[in-house]
């Protein structure tokens, strides 16, 4: 996650959009009964209620590491019931004011043969991933979450490619179903006087330092204080952001793009490759530290997320789904390709 742009958007009413049927990556037998029926037309194929008492092995593993997340983020990710457990029929990601050690490195960038540098952080956290377990190529992601507030603090739902096939971050694309900043937090600009805005972007281009990225957002009500179901409809034609069924954001294939030689004949490049789901909660780094009142305040913790369900569904119809009759107009588009961040 990186520097996202910031400009008003006007939610509207949710919309179809199109999705292709095809391209599906799951998990058998992974929808929880519990979710109930899938809206027609779509097939509800992957889901977790949290109703088991326990977070699911086959469906979720941890990010283990104080790495810092590649944007001077001040926590170590723990895989500890005190920062990630599931209660009460939530999920609950928690961040936590305490000193903390941890591998230095995430696995991938750790040398073979060579013993693992370790790193103390001032926070604790959690970061939740389904990755190796189940990763999607098209379809509706829905998280219904309660979001935690304070300045310095990073809630994000999103997805990372599976097997990067086009390269290094971010060649291979990112896509950021819902991250906050802040909330709660002094912001004189926002209509309510407190920070209560949800980011939707994507990250494409080529590798960094060279990557590019757009996005918007959109204002919660209630000072972002309530819970919230966001979801993400995705095709190979367009990308949109909803919040509680409303879109915000909206983009197509001309919006982004990819360097890689192997994108070549490819227009939805590199968003048409199957995407893992990633939830966390970050303490401070580049984006929270600079905005509102600046750095981490110390107050209010724990910090926590709810989540109360994640659902993954894919189009049943027996055409394809139309896309928005607004067909992704000026008032949902992101910002112009902004480069680094």
């Amino acid at each position: 996650m990186s520097r996202k742009g910031l400009i008003t958007v006007i939610a509207a009413a949710a919309l179809p959009i199109a999705c292709s049927p095809q391209g599906h990556t799951r998990v058998p037998g992974a929808a929880d009964p519990a979710a109930g029926p899938a809206p027609e037309p779509w097939r509800l194929v992957w889901s977790d209620e949290f109703d088991a008492g326990a977070i699911d092995p086959e469906k979720w593993d941890f990010d283990v590491n104080c790495w810092g997340g590649g944007n001077n983020e001040r926590q170590c990710y723990t895989d500890r019931p005190e920062n990630v457990r599931v209660e009460d029929g939530a999920l609950l990601i928690i961040a936590r004011r305490e000193r903390v050690s941890g591998p230095a490195l995430p696995v991938p960038m750790r040398e073979p043969g060579v013993p693992v540098e370790m790193r103390s952080m001032e926070y604790s956290s959690a970061r939740i991933v389904t990755r190796g377990r189940a990763s999607w190529r098209y379809g509706r992601i829905e998280v219904r979450a309660r979001l935690p507030r304070g300045q310095g603090v990073w809630p994000a739902i999103w997805m990372l490619p599976e097997d990067r096939r086009y390269g290094g971050w971010a060649a291979s694309g990112e896509i950021d179903i819902m991250e906050a900043v802040n909330l709660g937090t002094p912001c004189p600009e926002c209509e309510s006087g407190v920070e209560d805005q949800v980011l939707g972007t994507l990250h494409y281009g080529a590798e960094w330092p060279d990557n590019a990225y757009s996005g918007r957002h959109t204002t919660l009500p209630d000072q972002a204080r309530g819970t919230h179901t966001f979801a993400l409809d995705w095709s190979s034609e367009a990308i949109v952001w909803r919040v509680d069924g409303e879109i915000f954001a909206c983009q197509t294939p001309g919006d982004w793009f990819t360097t890689a030689p192997a994108a070549q004949g490819r227009p939805a490049a590199p968003f048409d490759q199957p995407f893992h789901l990633v939830m966390n909660v970050a303490i401070g780094g580049g984006l929270p530290e600079r905005e509102n009142l600046g750095g981490v305040s110390e107050e209010g913790f724990p910090k926590t997320m709810q989540v109360d369900f994640v659902r993954v569904y894919e189009w049943a119809g027996e055409a394809e789904m139309p896309v928005p009759a607004e067909g992704c107009g000026p008032e949902y588009r992101g910002d112009s390709s902004t480069t680094g961040g």
